[in-house]
């Protein structure tokens, strides 16, 4: 099963719709090869149409050393298990599985009936941090007390990590910031299990694998670091857009440093209900395009890519786009990679039968 390539010829499209703009050609795979690569930002956020891609030329890659992608189109507790099981990873000691809990009014997040096998197979306990912009979660009780409206507390237990205050971690090779303050209890776990909702988000454009670890193992005063570039632990607020972007590719290296160089952490996106805006939003505009499926990796960034460019592939994806390059949510994956969380070289293996 896992031999079998996913053919990724809408990649082409993919790739032209993505950055446009550019004079020069955009790297991408024939028909008879799997890896994925984006080009640099465009400066226009106007996709061409689906006839341009025709008389593009396409370089393809050198992806012997690309991080493999899993993915199956099969979203249920059995195809939950099988990306997981595809990464041949056993956690250690005390596993953390890291997610999104839900604004109170939010029905877009993960399911407590799809995750509940894999999060009690692997004996996890379900963490979570307060948030830095008030509402249903920005204290403990509160928080826990959503956590359990939302069927989580039934399936695990339920962490709030910063509820005895932060911890900083080193931040290696950040040009925005040196250190990241994440939630106390987070030094109680030795394994992490990332389960991230692919969406999208009204601050970084879209939410994956690298938010969910980096804003979202972040305390509360940590968030607003973050979202501050590094410059306040009290306010979230008026930070620049860039800087908070790779702000958070930074946050996200420091906790895969902390965990073995990310040998102690592997990454599922879950790609449903897919709207423009994010899990923390109490009432989140309606998804308007079609569930695509679950994608698991050891590289976030290769993981954050492919859902990525699995949307620019969707003929229905045109709001998230938009929002993706509203805010130019690529710049966390160019940094990320850039300062050596992961690769955006990629190669896409389909466990479906």
């Amino acid at each position: 099963m896992r031999n079998k390539i996913l053919i990724l010829l809408v990649i082409t499209m993919m790739a032209t719709l993505l950055f446009t703009g550019c004079n020069q050609a955009v790297p991408n795979p024939s028909a008879s090869e799997t890896p994925s690569q984006n080009n640099e930002q465009a400066d226009t956020g106007q996709p061409k149409s689906e006839g341009d891609n025709l008389n593009e030329t396409f370089k393809s890659q050198n992806t012997d050393t690309a991080p493999v992608v899993y993915m199956t189109t099969d979203i249920s507790p059995e195809g939950l298990m099988a990306v997981y099981e595809a990464l041949e990873w056993q956690p250690t000691g005390n596993v953390a599985v890291k997610l999104s809990t839900g604004e109170a009014g939010n029905t877009h997040y993960l399911s407590p009936d799809l995750i509940k096998d894999l999060v009690q197979q692997v004996e996890g306990t379900i963490v979570e941090c307060n948030t830095a912009y008030g509402g249903s979660r920005a204290s403990t009780a509160m928080h826990l007390q959503v956590a359990k409206d939302h069927g989580f507390t039934a399936i695990a237990d339920v962490d709030i990590m910063d509820a005895e205050g932060s911890i900083s971690l080193p931040v290696e090779g950040g040009v925005r910031l040196k250190e990241n303050f994440v939630g106390a209890n987070f030094a109680n776990y030795d394994s992490v299990l990332s389960l991230s909702h692919f969406k999208g988000h009204a601050m970084g454009g879209f939410g994956g694998s690298i938010k969910n670890i980096a804003i979202g193992i972040a305390s509360s005063e940590g968030k607003a670091w973050i979202h501050s570039g590094g410059t306040s632990r009290t306010s979230m607020w008026g930070g620049e857009q860039n800087t908070f972007l790779e702000s958070m590719a930074e946050a996200g290296k420091s906790i895969s440093d902390y965990l073995g160089n990310g040998e102690r952490i592997v990454y599922v996106n879950v790609m449903n209900h897919l709207s423009v805006d994010c899990d923390c939003t109490g009432n989140p505009a309606k998804p308007d395009m079609h569930d695509i499926g679950i994608l698991a990796s050891t590289d976030p960034v290769a993981l954050d890519q492919a859902c990525m460019d699995l949307v620019y592939a969707a003929e229905d994806g045109q709001s998230l786009i938009q929002r993706m390059e509203s805010r130019n949510g690529i710049l966390t994956l160019e940094h990320a990679e850039k300062i050596g969380l992961g690769s955006r070289v990629y190669t896409l293996v389909s466990l479906d039968n």
